[in-house]
């Protein structure tokens, strides 16, 4: 030990000694007297700053076009709406459905004609208004109201409603309808005591500032400012009647295009990001962020317009079995980095409505020549163009949003056509534009395009649609219909059959039917299956997904610095 050290430790010896002893002695002293009064108090102790705000972003590749569901067929609008809106059931991360606004799952009777729900209790608007039945039979009012020009009046027009007390939903329907689950009340409530004097007024909701601004609605988060062309932000609703969320807000940030969205999640701007190119995935896995996939039904697929305005080339049914088989979809899907696979139906993602017999169309360009051969498509000035027998080149337009990985495809697409002799004339639309309706003068609504491509499901879990129905075909009449493909009505029949057939296994033979009918008219060409694929940023907690309400949790996600 060293004598500095030594010398160190005595005094520090001795130090503590005399505090010991000072200590003892006050212990016997007299109580010191308070301070006088005009003695200055004891400064208050500093209190802590106040946390901040837990703010998420999520980016979002498209602008919604409305808040009201009721108005819109878009993804992106319709997503938002379990953060800002309630649903009587929601779907869990298993894809199951759970009770939300009711005590229980609605009951259906013996002979599926009544489907009645029973409401909770205590719910209410965010303006604190309670949430009774009176709001189920205005939104059914609102959207078979011709009055309004919604998006479609489907299937709330295939039954009446009443409400026999403030808890009691009674839905009354004609024949059975055995699709509801999957088509009913999904972000549509509609609060009547802030619209019914709206349409009282001026006799359309058409116009109503609450389709763009919903300050009053049910959800974990209510709408506090939209700025086109920037972001849509959602508050704490302070009312919420499901409890607190841990969030402050909910931004959901518009960007231009893939590459913007990826920008943003590597950077950190954004929290979430959504339905990213394929190709970028390892860049988000180097940069540590979490990467979450979830079966919603969705498939990548092309739609074949074949009404009067469409070429006459699409509609010929040689013609489409060889664009089928002109297509290398199997590894195409290189695109997708090979993650995905083809599908052969609109329906894989429910295998149980699939006819098991089918057999994907193969790949098999010298078969589509002979094929295109043997129905007179010749070429006959050595342009490398096929014409058909009136001289008329073979030449079909094909559209779609201007996604990268989209666009990338269609070039692809596009030689490979070539190859048989198929003139694709290949276009893309910011997807506003591309999904306009009739009276909008949308391509794919108003017949622009021979050949149409993006994603869709089915109303999954369950595998109905009205896509194909011919109740769906717009015209100036009927400008919101979103069947611009054609009326089968074969097909129209069979989808018709499913909703009414109650027995599981029979639905599902009519919908084997369905599913080899399309096939193998080509009335729908799967290109790739299509899952969400959320990116995640480490500081999220709590999230999971849903492929049918993505949001179905969001008032237990957390931000963890």
């Amino acid at each position: 030990m060293s004598f500095k050290r030594t010398i160190w430790i005595g005094l520090l010896l001795l130090t503590m000694i005399s505090l010991v002893l000072a200590g003892c002695a006050r212990a016997t002293e007299e109580p010191v007297a308070p301070p006088p009064e005009d003695t200055e108090p004891a400064p208050p102790p500093t209190e802590a700053p106040p946390a901040e705000p837990k703010i998420i972003t999520i980016a979002w590749t498209q602008e919604p076009d409305t808040l009201n569901q009721a108005y819109s067929a878009m993804w992106y609008s319709w997503a938002t709406t379990a953060v800002w809106h309630c649903w009587p059931w929601q779907y869990d991360e298993n894809n199951e459905p759970y009770p939300h606004m009711l005590t229980e799952m609605p009951t259906v009777s013996a002979d599926g004609l009544v489907i009645t729900m029973n409401l909770r209790d205590d719910i209410t608007w965010s303006d604190g208004t309670p949430i009774t039945a009176d709001d189920f039979v205005f939104t059914h009012e609102m959207i078979i109201n011709p009055a309004n020009a919604v998006d479609s009046t489907y299937p709330y027009d295939y039954f009446e409603i009443s409400a026999p007390d403030a808890q009691t939903v009674v839905m009354t329907f004609e024949e059975p309808f055995t699709p509801w689950m999957s088509n009913l009340w999904q972000g549509v409530l509609k609060p009547k005591h802030v619209l019914q004097p709206v349409f009282d007024s001026e006799g359309t909701l058409d116009e109503a500032e609450w389709n763009l601004a919903p300050t009053v609605s049910c959800g974990p988060f209510v709408f506090d400012e939209w700025e086109s062309g920037s972001f849509i932000r959602f508050v704490k609703n302070e009312n919420y009647w499901g409890g607190e969320p841990k969030l402050d807000a909910v931004v959901f940030q518009f960007v231009p295009d893939d590459a913007a969205q990826t920008a943003a999640a590597l950077a950190g701007d954004v929290d979430i990001a959504f339905w990213p190119p394929y190709e970028d995935i390892p860049a988000f896995r180097d940069a540590g962020l979490n990467i979450v996939t979830q079966a919603s039904g969705y498939n990548e697929g092309w739609y074949f317009n074949m009404r009067e305005m469409a070429s006459p080339g699409v509609k010929d049914l040689v013609v489409r079995k060889a664009i089928a088989m002109s297509l290398d979809r199997a590894s195409n899907t290189a695109i997708r980095l090979g993650v995905v696979k083809p599908v052969k139906t609109f329906f894989d993602a429910i295998p149980a409505f699939v006819d098991p017999t089918l057999e994907p169309w193969p790949y098999d360009p010298e078969a589509a020549k002979q094929l295109l051969e043997d129905a007179g498509y010749v070429d006959s000035d050595g342009d490398g163009i096929r014409e058909d027998l009136d001289g008329n080149p073979l030449t079909l337009t094909q559209g779609n949003t201007t996604k990268e990985e989209r666009l990338n495809y269609q070039a692809v697409a596009q030689q490979q056509l070539l190859e048989v002799g198929i003139d694709l004339q290949i276009l893309s639309y910011d997807a506003d534009i591309l999904f306009g309706s009739f009276s909008d003068a949308g391509p794919a609504a108003i017949g622009d395009l021979d050949i149409m491509q993006w994603s869709d499901a089915p109303a999954f879990p369950d595998p109905d649609t009205d896509y194909w129905l011919c109740s769906e075909m717009p015209s100036e009449e009927y400008p919101w219909g979103y069947n611009y493909f054609f009326c089968d009505e074969t097909l129209d029949a069979l989808f018709k059959k499913q909703l009414v057939t109650v027995d599981a296994d029979e639905r599902a033979a009519v919908f084997h039917e369905i599913s080899r009918y399309m096939h193998e008219n080509v009335y729908w060409l799967g290109i790739w299956e299509d899952p969400d694929v959320w990116i995640v940023n480490p500081r999220l907690s709590g999230y999971l997904f849903s492929g049918v309400t993505p949001f179905f949790n969001i008032m237990d996600w957390d931000v963890v610095e």
